[in-house]
């Protein structure tokens, strides 16, 4: 049994990967400043004695008194949505947030694991994206905030590594979908199949041939799980699902999956929204025998299921 930190422990994959490691066998600390998490992710867990939930904003130092084995830094918005009207908290999280996180590992000597993320590629000039390529960013973009926040992270956990032998690892997670989405998450996902659902249009940004592929939660927090406790060290990892579709494909397949007379609306591409994102994840299966496992029919079932038993009742701030 370990003491697991999970910062962002109420966020969508953060309290499934909760779920995981409690399953497990291990104790777990969470914390979050709901931001953008929901409590309401964890309650099915209330009066867990192998969980402690903590209220509290990363980018303000935080001691616990109890030895820490491991670290899993989730936090931070992760949507458009949220991060375009919050940049600064973005930023802040991604940069004194993380250093707060590593500090925490050093005083004790923790394993140390980064979410980070696909868009520190940005549109990318490479296809699929290997974790050797450098990316292709406009620093000063509406996207910036959250591309340079992960980018940052990134570099600041592995000066950590370099100059005080922190013991880290680093997950680029792309494109991931499941249950206990928010319904206004702004993401690709959540909005098809609540508009599908509503049957109302299903908004297409651009012309809907840009591609994307989308990993199952239950397969990304099984590579996240295989990563942490692996004996990797000081490198970054694609975790993600090889298999691309185009968005016009995903729109179809959601209006067929959920039965649902939706029509399709076009509107503008955002600025520098990626026109094709795709995880090479070579590395993930020589290293880690991980690949996902989940086929995109099965895991959007799930997720519909979860929408629709849960749409009424969730509020649309959430």
């Amino acid at each position: 049994m370990s003491k697991i930190l999970v910062t962002g422990g109420s966020g969508f994959i953060g309290s499934h990967l909760i779920d995981r490691l409690i399953k497990d066998g291990h104790q777990i600390i969470s914390i979050d400043n709901l931001i953008t998490g929901r409590s309401s992710n964890l309650d099915h867990l209330k009066g867990n004695p192998n969980l402690k939930t903590l209220h509290h904003d990363i980018t303000e130092p935080i001691e616990i008194e109890e030895k820490i084995d491991c670290i899993f830094h989730m936090a931070s918005p992760a949507s458009p949505i949220d991060y375009i009207k919050i940049p600064k908290e973005t930023l802040l999280t991604g940069s004194i947030g993380t250093k707060n996180m590593l500090d925490l590992a050093q005083k004790h000597s923790a394993r140390f694991l980064l979410a980070s993320t696909s868009e520190i590629y940005g549109d990318p000039l490479e296809h699929p994206q290997k974790e050797t390529y450098y990316g292709n960013v406009n620093t000063i973009g509406p996207r910036s905030c959250y591309d340079e926040a992960k980018r940052f992270a990134e570099a600041l956990t592995m000066a950590y590594h370099r100059t005080h032998k922190t013991n880290i690892v680093i997950a680029r997670i792309f494109n991931t979908y499941g249950p206990r989405m928010r319904p206004n998450d702004g993401r690709v996902v959540p909005n098809f199949i609540i508009q599908s659902l509503k049957n109302e249009p299903l908004t297409i940004n651009g012309d809907g041939t840009q591609t994307r592929s989308f990993c199952y939660i239950d397969d990304l927090i099984d590579g996240l799980a295989k990563l942490m406790f692996s004996e990797i060290t000081g490198e970054a990892v694609n975790l993600g699902n090889p298999c691309e579709t185009t968005i016009n494909d995903f729109a179809e397949k959601i209006k067929t999956l959920t039965d649902s007379a939706s029509g399709i609306t076009y509107q503008d591409l955002p600025e520098n929204d990626p026109i094709r994102r795709l995880p090479d994840i070579t590395k993930a299966k020589r290293l880690l025998d991980w690949e996902p496992k989940t086929d995109i029919s099965s895991g959007l079932k799930a997720t519909i299921e979860y929408f629709k038993n849960n749409l009424q009742q969730t509020p649309t701030n959430q």
